[in-house]
């Protein structure tokens, strides 16, 4: 069966650029590189990654991409592009050659403007996306879900994404109005989740499998396998347990899967959304 981490992340740590990166995520405040990734993802069977950008410039898709051109197991990218620029076609015409930049995200969870999606000059930079072929990923908090419904609705063309189920409050245990909110975006057939990211939004040291259960109810019912893929958020994972823990969740809450929803989901899902080529069969 094939297998695509969907959702991962590299970069040459910068302590200036990267303040996200806080004190006590100190495990990520070094350099993260597809050498490392590479032997994890051999170690557990699983083909090739997406990496997701991890710094807003458009330097980072050019370091993104000479890793991608370094390591064939790098089957797409997601970028960042300024969405709200004027000259955004121009933008993308730069990058239109190189095929393994599949998509671009922003990064909309930590913007003061927690509607910025819903602006013409952003809406137009997403229009500009879906007439040149690329996906959008949507890193949004649970309090934006309610501009995401508004948005996918008014782009039904555009595949978007949802990257680390919405960031649920999970460590508090919240599932409303999460839920509620993710089943109506679900409605949209052109909108995508991914199952990621979760054991960084419970209690890092002490979260156990159940705590994600009712998420991940929500989320396998709403969207079903056919729009659902799996990706680790490696290494931001390190925080809270590790790959192996992260993984072990998943596959653990996936094992009673039909053998066509497993396909799905492990990899299906992917290629089918971000086009990836070069893949192992």
């Amino acid at each position: 069966m094939l297998k695509i981490d969907a959702h991962q992340h590299f970069w040459l740590y910068d302590p200036k650029r990267d303040t996200w990166i806080t004190d006590d995520m100190s495990v990520l405040q070094k350099d993260y590189l597809p050498a490392q990734l590479e032997q994890i993802l051999k170690r557990h069977d699983i083909d090739g990654c997406v990496v997701v950008q991890s710094d807003q410039s458009i330097e980072e898709n050019w370091f993104q991409l000479k890793n991608a051109e370094a390591n064939p197991f790098i089957k797409g990218i997601v970028g960042w592009v300024d969405l709200c620029h004027e000259n955004i076609e121009q933008q993308l015409a730069e990058f239109k050659p190189y095929t393994k930049l599949k998509g671009f995200r922003h990064v909309l969870q930590g913007e003061k403007d927690r509607a910025l999606m819903l602006k013409p000059e952003f809406v137009r930079g997403l229009h500009a996306l879906h007439v040149n072929g690329y996906t959008y990923d949507l890193l949004v908090l649970p309090d934006q879900l309610k501009y995401v419904i508004e948005l996918v609705d008014s782009l039904p063309d555009q595949k978007f994404v949802i990257d680390h189920l919405a960031k649920p409050l999970i460590k508090k245990g919240q599932l409303t109005p999460w839920t509620d909110e993710m089943k109506t975006i679900a409605q949209s057939p052109n909108v995508y989740c991914k199952v990621s990211g979760m054991v960084t939004e419970a209690d890092w040291a002490n979260w156990k499998a159940s705590d994600f259960t009712p998420y991940l109810d929500v989320v396998f019912e709403a969207f079903g396998t056919e729009r659902l893929m799996y990706g680790s958020d490696w290494p931001v994972c390190e925080v809270a347990g590790g790959y192996d823990r992260m993984l072990d969740l998943v596959k653990t809450y996936t094992a009673n899967l039909s053998s066509t929803q497993a396909e799905d989901f492990w990899g299906g899902t992917a290629v089918r959304f971000y086009g990836l080529n070069d893949i192992k069969e």
